[in-house]
């Protein structure tokens, strides 16, 4: 590729390495996040960015992170030039990959590292140094522990999906880490939404940071054809498994609540002739591996996953998800739908809703800002009607807060 058709990437500052690399993987145009955060972060600026799953944020910070590293190599053994902090091992390995696919081009290394698997691996992958360490909190510190690895050649710092790290607990592990980095370094913070936790971690770690919310307007891409099926809790698995017979879909992510609730789904679906696997925490991460790869290939039609399990879950052209059960918060709504419909590609988002999920219902309408098309299914009417939306529904203990004042 010529030097002269280097495309819109190379508007935001990166080089021809990276731009043919993008291209190779068929990326038309930057996303809003992309525009806005790389040349940020191409300048050095500490940053603080809310944005969804589905918008290109681990490009924003992987490509620019390739570019300053471009030139020159870790120093010394056991050390690591830039590190980014993940929650999930689905996540570390997934942003791996991505590092892998946009710097292939490059001679720059990386490595994920993370619990439930055997740390000799990982303790040995680190002995000449890496380039770019991506890294759960917990076994990021167990290594440092042992002195398998040292921070004081790293130049940047991501925590990406911050709010679902200080939501699994992870808020004294990260202080740690903070605690034993170099103190010049750039500090990038991601997050679905910036909540007063994740605000009250931006203050200790980011020194004024240029502050970027995607997460408002995105809230609701147009690509993504979001319905509800109004329905009695107890008809949910019968009426799930008459909408993939009557569609004949092609593959589904089911989100549920519990894992228990997950591997009864997955029975119940199967005494209906449906085969269908449960992917949550409780199974082992060789398990979650194999899953994730049947699932990405098709091998897997419909995949039924708790929440925190599926924050790693990430796949091109996923054509729906469903809400078996509604989540809270609202914005884990927004996480779970921004699955599909990704780059641009059409997607479809429908979530069953019974009478009791009404009030968490009003709060995902409101954090939208539009109410969500409703439908009944032959068959399936509620016998307790789900009440109208309250699109400005305000929940009660922030309503008597407001009336102390």
């Amino acid at each position: 590729m010529s030097s002269t058709n280097l495309g819109p990437f190379s508007k935001l500052g990166l080089s021809q390495p990276i731009t043919d690399a993008i291209n190779e993987l068929g990326y038309a145009k930057p996303t809003t996040i992309q525009s806005k955060a790389i040349p940020e972060i191409l300048r050095g600026e500490d940053l603080i960015a809310a944005a969804q799953t589905g918008t290109g944020k681990t490009a924003s910070f992987v490509l620019p992170i390739l570019e300053k590293l471009a030139q020159g190599e870790t120093q010394r053994k056991k050390r690591v030039r830039a590190l980014i902090l993940a929650p999930t091992r689905e996540l570390a390995q997934q942003i791996d990959d991505k590092v892998r696919d946009y710097g292939k081009h490059l001679s720059l290394t990386s490595l994920a590292i993370y619990g439930g698997v055997d740390e000799k691996p990982q303790k040995q992958a680190l002995i000449d140094g890496v380039d770019i360490l991506i890294a759960t909190p917990g076994r990021l510190l167990d290594l440092y522990g042992k002195r398998a690895v040292y921070f004081e050649e790293i130049e940047i710092l991501v925590m990406d999906e911050a709010d679902r790290m200080l939501d699994m607990g992870f808020i004294e592990d990260i202080n740690k880490i903070l605690d034993r980095l170099p103190v010049d370094i750039q500090h990038l913070l991601f997050s679905a939404t910036l909540s007063n936790k994740v605000r009250d971690l931006a203050k200790t770690a980011v020194h004024d940071p240029y502050e970027i919310s995607i997460a408002a307007n995105q809230a609701s891409k147009k690509n993504i054809e979001q319905w509800l099926i109004t329905v009695d809790k107890d008809k949910k698995s019968a009426l799930l498994s008459h909408l993939i017979k009557e569609n004949d879909w092609d593959q589904a992510l089911i989100f549920i609540e519990t894992k228990h609730g997950a591997a009864k789904l997955a029975s119940q679906l199967e005494k209906r002739g449906i085969m269908a696997e449960a992917f949550h925490s409780g199974r082992s991460q060789a398990i979650r591996k194999t899953l994730l790869e049947d699932f990405k290939a098709g091998k897997i039609q419909y995949m039924i996953a708790t929440g925190v399990g599926a924050r790693g879950i990430d796949i091109e052209g996923l054509s729906r998800v469903i809400n078996y059960d509604l989540p809270f918060p609202a914005d884990e709504y927004v996480h779970r739908i921004g699955r599909t419909g990704r780059a641009d590609a059409s997607g479809e988002a429908i979530s069953f809703v019974s009478k009791d999920n009404f009030k968490n219902l009003c709060m995902i309408e409101s954090r939208l800002g539009h109410l969500i098309e409703r439908r009944e299914i032959e068959g399936f009417e509620p016998r307790k009607p789900v009440p109208i939306s309250i699109l400005n529904y305000v929940p009660k203990h922030k309503r008597e807060k407001k009336e102390e004042q």
